[in-house]
């Protein structure tokens, strides 16, 4: 590759060259033929009916929003007869239930992702339009979770497809312990260099976070002091002492590009920069829908891709609505309707033969602005807010649910009367941050403990993110006996709803929890 695409460039990357009506013709073009090719398969004819939609309003108009339930048994057992199209791959992510979510892709799906995925390397090592650093060759150093996870089937993907050289083969970085993977891989990239890195913000984060300490107590070893090694040992140690401070990773490891995605990338965005020198270049996917969007050059906020999936918008009040009253069928809009600073759920409808239809993903994403102007890309810009479920995602490992926490609570023998629980961010870092209300005698740190343990064995993704990551997130927040039951007067007095004489068990806003403490240190004073 060029310095300069040309071609390479339009194919790649001219989605950011679209007007609206241009995006809007694409995606509705390609819904078409999905409707054409697959509306006849069984899983299909079992949520459309016998009537295939003839335009895109029949269609918004008469096919149902769906949920992944919508869905079984038929990708839960694999049933490729029941499919549009015989799947090439299949991919899994975790559930409400800490079991396996399954997503099949057929050949030509797989291959329009990977195009969306070379967009992502060509875009994070480029700095204006039509311009990129990357080459031919360049060494790239995944730091992802293994196939059949997404991360993993794009990584082996790029390995193959891409003139990139992986610094460890995907035969290899599969069959490793994630930590060991972490570890080997930054210790080859000392020997033969790195250009690009690729994965999850909290795990660059977590590397800069052990940087200094893993160096004082482990060292190098003798294999690795080899004239190139001992070569960027002394280039790092060199550049840190002239700026008169610590060695950081970005001085041992300079790349091109730092590529990273995660719910909390924008909380650690200055971090990065801080530890690597660069700031991340984010995109968004997930297991169902691939890759949904990417930042351009200028790696501010992030512009939808027209060619993987069709793309509805529920509203945050339809969505509202739809919590509060199951039977509730929200209305959609189009990205051409959409209004900068509105929060949307993500529905989309998989092209190419792939089953997803009007499927509700669970994303909440704000719109930011309807064109970068600073680009200048003349497209709607979105950041991810949030899941709009009550699942609790903490680094990108896992999502911690009310059912899982009330198990690991249960589980404990504690004698509880009452518990919220939500996210929240200390010293920049993710928290699982548990109130509960106990009778009798115990400690915030004996708690947190148990608590720890028993969440570990409901969780395998819990327990991968301790044994991985060595992140044990949980804190404990221990409340006064009758806490609770003050909280329930006070809303019962104010005649609050029905729904709100308690709080929410999951991701109560400030309001709550500050109400709570207070309520908790009025019942330490009154006991005084």
């Amino acid at each position: 590759m060029s310095a300069n695409y040309g071609k390479a460039w339009g194919k790649y990357c001219g989605f950011l060259d679209l007007q609206i009506e241009q995006f809007m013709s694409i995606q509705e073009a390609l819904l078409m033929l999905q409707l054409q090719r697959s509306a006849r398969c069984p899983l299909w004819r079992r949520i459309i009916g016998e009537k295939v939609p003839e335009s895109v309003a029949e269609f918004r108009r008469s096919v149902p929003l769906t949920s992944y339930n919508d869905y079984l048994p038929d990708l839960a057992e694999y049933n490729a007869d029941s499919l549009p199209e015989t799947p090439y791959a299949w991919a899994h992510t975790s559930d409400d239930s800490g079991s396996f979510k399954r997503a099949p892709y057929t050949l030509q799906f797989y291959n329009v992702m990977l195009d969306s995925l070379m967009a992502v390397f060509i875009l994070a090592c480029s700095g204006q339009r039509g311009r990129s650093s990357l080459t031919d060759g360049d060494r790239v150093l995944y730091n992802v979770a293994p196939s059949p996870y997404l991360s993993g089937i794009l990584a082996s993907g790029a390995s193959r497809e891409f003139n990139l050289r992986p610094v460890i083969s995907p035969d290899q970085h599969d069959s490793m312990d994630f930590k060991e993977k972490v570890a080997r891989g930054f210790e080859v990239s000392l020997q033969t260099g790195v250009d690009i890195i690729v994965g999850l913000t909290s795990v660059l984060v977590k590397i800069g976070n052990d940087f200094n300490s893993r160096n004082r107590s482990s060292g190098l070893s003798r294999r690795l002091l080899n004239p190139g090694v001992i070569y960027r040992l002394a280039r790092a140690s060199l550049r840190s002492k002239l700026e008169k401070r610590d060695m950081l990773p970005g001085d041992l490891w300079p790349v091109k590009a730092l590529i990273g995605w995660g719910i909390d990338t924008g909380i650690y965005r200055e971090l990065i920069k801080k530890y690597w020198g660069k700031y991340p270049f984010e995109f968004h996917a997930c297991t169902e829908a691939g890759i949904l969007a990417m930042q351009s050059w200028n790696q501010k906020d992030l512009t939808f891709i027209p060619h993987l999936n069709f793309l509805e918008f529920i509203p945050e009040s339809e969505w509202l609505e739809s919590q509060r009253n199951i039977w509730y069928q929200p209305r959609t809009l189009l990205l051409s309707e959409v209004s900068p600073g509105e929060r949307y759920e993500l529905v989309i409808t998989s092209f190419y033969g792939t089953p997803f239809l009007r499927y509700r993903l669970g994303h909440l994403i704000r719109i930011t602005s309807l064109a970068d102007e600073e680009a200048p890309v003349n497209l709607p810009q979105m950041v991810f807010e949030t899941r709009t479920d009550d699942l609790i995602d903490i680094a990108g490992f896992t999502r911690i649910s009310e059912k899982t926490v009330a198990q690991a609570v249960a589980g404990a023998g504690f004698p509880v009367e009452e518990w919220s629980v939500r996210k929240e961010f200390k010293q920049g870092k993710p928290a699982l941050h548990l109130y509960i209300e106990l009778n009798g005698d115990h400690t915030a740190r004996g708690v947190a403990s148990v608590l720890h343990r028993q969440l570990k064995t409901l969780d395998c993704f819990y327990r991968d993110l301790d044994s991985m990551m060595d992140i044990q997130p949980l804190e404990v927040t221990l409340l006064r006996p009758g806490t609770f039951s003050d909280y329930y007067t006070g809303q019962k007095g104010a005649g609050a709803e029905l729904s709100r004489l308690k709080p929410p068990r999951v991701n109560a806003p400030d309001s709550v929890i500050d109400k709570i403490l207070r309520l908790s240190e009025k019942r330490v004073a009154v006991a005084r």
